[in-house]
């Protein structure tokens, strides 16, 4: 079995701010997906000027690219060498391990969650396509409603589906099927490491 215990650095220091990171967040960890700046306005819950202010800055660093569509002004991540390298980062840092973290903290009697499935796989840098939602298991007793609604905040901030399985911390250490013994051989990225941790 494999947990990855990689930290996930700040990078408010080499950035310059949350609201930047969280924008080219985003754009970049969906690579062929063109944004609107008031669906990334919305997304981020900030003003359209911000939104544009910042993209203006992120396409003159040349990290998206911008077109026009009408009215509409359309971000995407730009082909560029400084794209992957930031997008790795912000994948480490603000991506769904922090997003999915912040969401299911005040969830009452969840005590473990990881990332498990093709999200935590491309974290782990296994090759394969980008992955079309992220997947959660959660160890504990949680309330259903309220962990409900933090998947579906933590998928509007992500712009994916966060589907999140849950179980017992006494399946997680004598469980015997097969869902347990193909989590057992793949990737496993923590999220709110806890009692029941494997």
């Amino acid at each position: 079995m494999r947990v990855m215990q990689v930290p996930a650095p700040p990078l408010l220091p080499l950035l310059r701010s949350r609201l930047q990171a969280e924008l080219l967040t985003l754009v970049l960890l969906s690579p062929g997906r063109e944004w609107s700046l008031t669906e990334l306005a919305d997304r981020v819950g900030c003003s359209l000027s911000s939104a544009q202010r910042e993209m203006v800055r992120a396409e003159e660093a040349g990290v998206v690219s911008t077109r026009r569509l009408g009215n509409t002004r359309l971000v995407s991540a730009a082909d560029s060498p400084l794209t992957g390298p930031l997008a790795e980062l912000l994948l480490r840092s603000f991506g769904p391990r922090e997003v999915v973290a912040e969401e299911l903290a005040g969830v009452p009697g969840v005590e473990a969650a990881y990332l498990f499935g093709s999200w935590a796989a491309r974290y782990e840098g296994e090759p394969g396509r980008a992955p079309a939602d992220i997947d959660v298991l959660v160890l504990g007793d949680p309330d259903r409603d309220e962990l409900d609604d933090a998947a579906q905040r933590a998928g509007a901030r992500l712009a994916r589906e966060v589907s999140v399985t849950v179980r017992s911390p006494r399946w997680w250490q004598e469980g015997e099927d097969g869902f347990h013994a193909e989590l057992t051989k793949r990737p496993l990225v923590p999220v709110l490491p806890g009692g029941g941790t494997p």
